[in-house]
């Protein structure tokens, strides 16, 4: 189905910077000189998680020269065609799996900074999460240093990592996004430091991919039983590519559970299922749902018992949906309209009030010698 309103938001799109040389500009002399000298601005930096040679990583007719920046294309593949209000960049960066926390936060510092000024700055209709390194304190520093600029909406997080992302070590991350009306966005994807399953490593991409589900369904489990929420009550959290079929059997086995040792949990005040309606939302691509019953979605809609959490996407330059019919049959105009525009500017408070012609000066980017050693 094409997109039947205009001004639309789409909340998970894919822009990178074509090689690490383009960042060079973006980095502090300490950190150029240790990237060029030693020869690390040749590295490509593609997360494992989304091999560009994959067929599923990218359609072949929006499969770029280099790199997945390009402005123009981005223009003319989706902010034209879907007739876009916004478009949220996701910059998946391999900085965010650097074993060294000082280089991977002058790393991502400087995808920070080429997002703003090559893209945002250059394209009013977009917006961008923050890319920040694995180190809770450092991620909390960047969020800090590009909060002011409010043309970023959320902070962006791998589904697969080293602990579950409830737990309290992560805590200053979602401290300063509901400090600056951040949301958190949790992608599909894994630095591999662990194994991808619980049950080990696996053997191929077919189990990779599917695992993904798991790994979201787990995240999500996390932040309930942890508290967070409670914690930061103005938080929203955003499951990006994660499915969203899986919900409702998820909902109602953790209420159960829950239901026999909330004792454990005493933080957890009122049924899971609530917590998750207001706090949490799904994009929508990639749409794992039945073709064949187009009824099916909008069952699964009532199952969940809320039309809020949905939040259209056309992850670009990834292969989900064919052409310009972005939306899956059997969802109902009042669904789409939510879907499309009501739901993304209730998740993004950044998005109802209009960014001030004169920005904020960023502050100092990336690390610095002394602060490296």
């Amino acid at each position: 189905m094409k997109l039947p309103i205009e001004g639309g938001i789409d909340c998970d799109l894919h822009p990178v910077p074509p090689d690490v040389p383009a960042l060079l500009p973006y980095l502090d002399p300490y950190w150029r000189d240790q990237f060029q000298n030693r020869h690390i601005d040749r590295m490509p930096f593609t997360l494992t998680s989304y091999p560009p040679g994959t067929p599923f990583a990218v359609r072949p007719d929006w499969r770029p020269a280099s790199g997945a920046g390009d402005l123009d294309r981005i223009r003319r593949d989706v902010l034209d065609p879907f007739k876009l209000r916004y478009a949220i960049c996701n910059p998946l960066h391999g900085a965010i799996a650097l074993f060294n926390e000082d280089m991977a936060a002058a790393l991502c510092s400087a995808v920070n900074d080429w997002t703003a000024k090559e893209l945002l700055d250059k394209e009013p209709r977009l917006r961008a999460s923050i890319l920040v390194p694995q180190s809770p304190e450092l991620a909390a520093k960047e969020i800090e240093r590009i909060a002011p600029d409010r043309r970023f909406v959320q902070v962006l997080l791998l589904a697969m990592g080293e602990t579950p992302l409830g737990r309290r070590l992560h805590w200053p991350i979602y401290a300063a996004a509901e400090k600056h009306g951040l949301a958190i966005c949790i992608h599909a994807g894994s630095t591999y430091r662990v194994a991808p399953t619980y049950s080990g490593w696996t053997s191929s991409r077919l189990e990779d991919y599917v695992a993904q589900s798991a790994a979201f369904e787990a995240q999500l489990l996390s932040f309930v039983a942890e508290g967070v929420f409670q914690k930061f009550p103005k938080l929203k959290v955003v499951m990006s590519e994660s499915g969203f079929t899986w919900l409702p059997a998820w909902l109602w086995r953790t209420g159960k559970t829950w239901r026999g040792v909330r004792a454990e949990v005493p933080w957890i005040d009122r049924p899971p299922a609530e917590i998750v309606r207001e706090h949490v939302r799904f994009t929508l691509q990639p749409v794992d749902a039945p073709a064949a019953d187009p009824a099916a979605l909008q069952r699964t809609l009532e199952h969940i018992g809320s039309d809020r959490l949905l939040l259209f996407s056309t992850d670009y330059p990834h292969w989900h949906f064919d052409g310009e019919d972005a939306l899956p049959d059997g969802l109902d105009e009042d669904t789409i309209q939510k879907m499309l525009i009501d739901n993304p500017l209730d998740t993004y408070p950044r998005l109802r009030n209009p960014v001030p012609k004169k920005r904020t000066p960023a502050i100092k980017r990336g690390t610095t010698r002394k602060e490296a050693l």
